[in-house]
């Protein structure tokens, strides 16, 4: 653990417990109020599922937010990390400042989900035209807090305090050409100053049954690594391979070198790791062997000691494979998101808030790690938070076999919109009512 953590850790927990809390809005308001927005927050996701943009090119969904937050009498700075938006409440009272925050960016994914707004949208990735869709649920996530955002607003007059929101473009990793993703660059560009946050949350829809809400201390979402390899031989006719140096077989043995390094030298149950290939692109014809290779993956972690010895020796197998081909080979790491790591006197103080909004027995705050990421780890680094997730699956479907994030059939389940709305408005509510 960091000093950081360990100062924010002991100042957290010194806010948790002293004093008497202040006079709380009742929970009846709160869901009386949730209850009158929903229909605009069923609207707002399906226009926005039906208008996705990519990373950085969120430019329709900043105006709708901005907007929206404008006609609320928030404060709104814009352009924030090219498109990003940032909203500040201030509450009637004085008092200390919490942050919410949403994202934003789309994925290059042919949709198939048959709904009614479905997108047909297209983009601009990698220099090609390519499909647009909401595949990861962010269209639910900006409706949310947009929804949270107009409750907030009008119980301005009871809050002790201020709540900062934060809708981030590109989470899903910075674009090709460009060096830093959404939160890294919102950051950077102020979103957390003026005024700085002592608390962020964040939540996020994933497959699981509808209304339930799960998350853990500590280490809770991987740190993700954009891995890229490119090997280079020497061309020659498929049938004489002997006389080039063959980069696809190089590549089949590079596959099975990594997906033997993680499965025989790393203990799953310590530490869950994940490094996988996802891309190889080699070739134009099936009787030339070509001269170069591409690949491409994505490497999770949950200990930097670990990732940092598993990079090292990864580096030392691929080019060791490459050479006994008589190839060379370049290796390059790159970070995407680092380790979501939710602060655990916080993550403790939530689990009766979010039991607030979803009811008993719908929390679980020690769920299993899961190696899928998320940017918001480096808000996390800056300010205590604590990054939750949302069950979505449609009803009738087993979570387990529903598709899963980032999966052309992906759907959000809308009876759950009102809920990821109340758990914003009451995350912020009661930290700002403790002492």
């Amino acid at each position: 653990m960091t000093i950081r953590r360990l100062v924010f850790g002991s100042a957290l927990a010194l806010a948790l417990s002293a004093g008497a809390a202040l006079a709380q809005v009742p929970l009846a308001r709160v869901e009386a109020a949730v209850a009158a927005e929903t229909p605009k927050v069923v609207a707002w996701r399906r226009d926005l599922h039906a208008n996705p943009e990519l990373g950085f090119s969120e430019t329709r969904t900043a105006a709708l937010v901005a907007e929206h937050l404008r006609a609320l009498g928030l404060e709104v700075r814009t352009g924030v990390g090219r498109t990003g938006v940032v909203g500040v409440l201030r509450g009637g009272r004085p008092g200390r400042t919490v942050a919410l925050r949403a994202d934003m960016d789309a994925l290059p994914v042919l949709e198939a989900t048959g709904l009614p707004f479905a997108s047909t949208a297209t983009g601009t990735y990698m220099g090609n035209t390519v499909p647009v869709a909401h595949a990861c649920g962010h269209d639910a996530h900006i409706a949310m807090l947009m929804g949270a955002a107009e409750v907030l607003a009008g119980m301005k007059a009871d809050i002790a305090g201020t709540v900062v929101f934060i809708f981030q473009p590109a989470e899903e990793g910075a674009p090709p050409g460009e060096p830093k993703g959404g939160a890294a660059l919102m950051i950077e560009e102020g979103a957390l100053r003026d005024p700085r946050p002592d608390a962020i949350f964040g939540l996020h829809v994933v497959p699981g049954r509808a209304g339930t809400v799960f998350y853990r201390p500590r280490g809770f979402m991987a740190a993700s690594d954009r891995v890229d390899i490119v090997l280079h031989g020497r061309q020659t006719h498929g049938a004489w391979p002997w006389k080039g140096v063959d980069v696809i077989a190089a590549s089949a043995d590079i596959v099975q070198t990594i997906n033997s390094l993680t499965a025989r030298t790393i203990d799953p149950t310590t530490t869950p790791t994940v490094f996988t290939i996802a891309t190889l692109d080699a070739g134009v014809r099936y009787n030339i062997i070509p001269d170069t290779a591409t690949l491409s993956g994505t490497l999770r972690t949950f200990d930097i000691a670990q990732r940092d010895d598993l990079v090292r020796r990864a580096r030392t197998a691929i080019g060791n494979v490459a050479e006994n081909y008589g190839a060379t080979a370049e290796f390059n790491v790159r970070q995407n998101a680092a380790l979501v790591f939710n602060n655990e006197e916080l993550s403790a103080w939530l689990a009766p808030v979010l039991t607030e909004a979803a009811g008993e027995g719908n929390v679980n705050p020690a769920t299993p790690p899961t190696t899928v990421a998320e940017d918001f780890s480096y808000l996390s680094q800056e300010v205590p938070g604590v990054f939750y997730h949302l069950g979505a699956t449609p009803d009738g479907v087993d979570p387990a076999t529903a598709a899963p994030n980032h999966s052309p059939g992906f759907d959000v389940n809308e009876k759950v919109l009102p809920l990821g709305v109340k758990t914003h408005v009451l995350s912020a509510l009661r930290f700002l009512e403790r002492p």
